[in-house]
């Protein structure tokens, strides 16, 4: 049995200190694979180094963040399309629109994430997708690129069945991380209805700390709570949710 982490940033400086130890707390709770999504230009050094350090359990993924979408967004896509060209990446993310805290590059959100989906189509790669507050802008834009075959993963899914149900359709699995243990976050009854085959696990360290971790730093190691707690609402066995959620 092992699991896959969809989404972790251990390359961040809050792992700086013992990176090494947190691989290995990872590998001895059976989080033997780790996709890395990319922030901006800022961590693409920082990610590559590790998993070429690591090539058999960290994976790289490239992409230009919403939250960095700034007045040199063209610039920091450029550097995206030229890494494209000389690495290997399993991944475009993660990407996506972000209009919970700041609308003002909402144009410059929406221009990169189809801009980055021509990168997926061009470079035959799934996308990690990043979405707060913007269901209805994402799935606009993805319809509008159905033609185009795009597979990969809505990350830190939330959202209510329907919203799961649409995003299901569109060749899309769900991440599911962290959330899904908070008390009355609702996720659960979600995951209770939507096929096991239609999810994938994530953590989103250093972020959103899994119970009984809450409040801590989040790590690969803690991907074990989440897919415990699948199986309690599945009533399955922790090994075929390693098994159905690890295929990439």
């Amino acid at each position: 049995m092992y699991l896959i982490d969809t989404h972790t940033h251990l390359f961040l400086k809050e792992f700086e200190k013992d990176i090494e130890k947190v691989i290995s707390r990872s590998i001895e709770n059976k989080v033997k694979k780790l996709i890395l999504p990319n922030i901006d230009s800022t961590s693409i050094i920082p990610l590559l180094n590790l998993c070429k350090k690591h090539k058999n359990i960290c994976f790289p993924s490239i992409g230009l963040h919403p939250s960095s979408v700034k007045e040199n967004f063209k610039e920091e896509l450029k550097i995206v399309e030229n890494y494209l060209k000389k690495e290997k990446f399993y991944f475009i993310g993660e990407i996506g629109i972000d209009l919970y805290w700041d609308k003002s590059f909402k144009k410059e959100q929406i221009f990169s994430f189809e801009k980055q989906i021509e990168f997926a189509e061009i470079y035959n790669l799934p996308i990690i997708i990043h979405m707060r507050n913007s269901y209805e802008e994402i799935l606009k834009i993805l319809c509008k690129n159905s033609k185009k075959n795009l597979k990969g993963i809505f990350h830190c899914f939330s959202g209510n069945l329907k919203q799961a149900e649409n995003i299901i359709n569109l060749g899309f699995k769900l991440g599911i991380g962290g959330v899904l243990t908070f008390k009355n976050s609702g996720l659960d009854k979600v995951v209770k209805n939507i096929s096991l085959e239609n999810i994938v696990l994530e953590t989103d360290s250093p972020y959103l700390a899994p119970h009984p971790k809450r409040g801590k730093r989040n790590e690969s190691s803690f991907l074990i709570y989440i897919a415990e707690k699948i199986a309690e609402i599945k009533n399955i066995n922790i090994k075929e949710v390693a098994e159905i959620t690890s295929y990439y």
